[in-house]
């Protein structure tokens, strides 16, 4: 499945589950604002940790997800890749496997 697939198939549950259980979508929605808001660390390094969560914790949409809020948020290829190897390092084996949809968002969202 391609990467855009993933972002889309994650936007479209969470449009269907905001219309069965709004009052939880919208608690966590406004979690997520709270959260990724410029704090004591910026929008980038917030991406770049939430990516590595998402490798360790073997997330397909998180991984596409974080990998496309990373790059908006002006991160490098390079800063994504070194966060993603972090996350292998902290996950071992099944980690590096998850370079795969990092590897795929990557291309989908920069051509490269």
């Amino acid at each position: 499945m391609r990467i855009l697939e993933r972002l889309n198939e994650f936007n479209e549950a969470l449009g269907q589950l905001s219309k069965e259980s709004p009052e939880k979508v919208n608690a966590f929605v406004h979690l997520l604002e709270k959260v990724e808001a410029k704090g004591a660390l910026d929008t980038k390094t917030k991406e770049l940790i939430a990516l590595g969560i998402g490798i360790a914790k073997h997330c397909e949409w998180c991984i596409s997800y974080h990998v496309k809020g990373a790059l908006d948020a002006g991160a490098t290829r390079e800063e994504i890749l070194e966060a993603a190897w972090v996350a292998v390092l902290m996950d071992g084996g099944p980690g590096i496997a998850h370079m795969v949809p990092v590897l795929k968002a990557l291309k989908d969202f920069t051509g490269k």
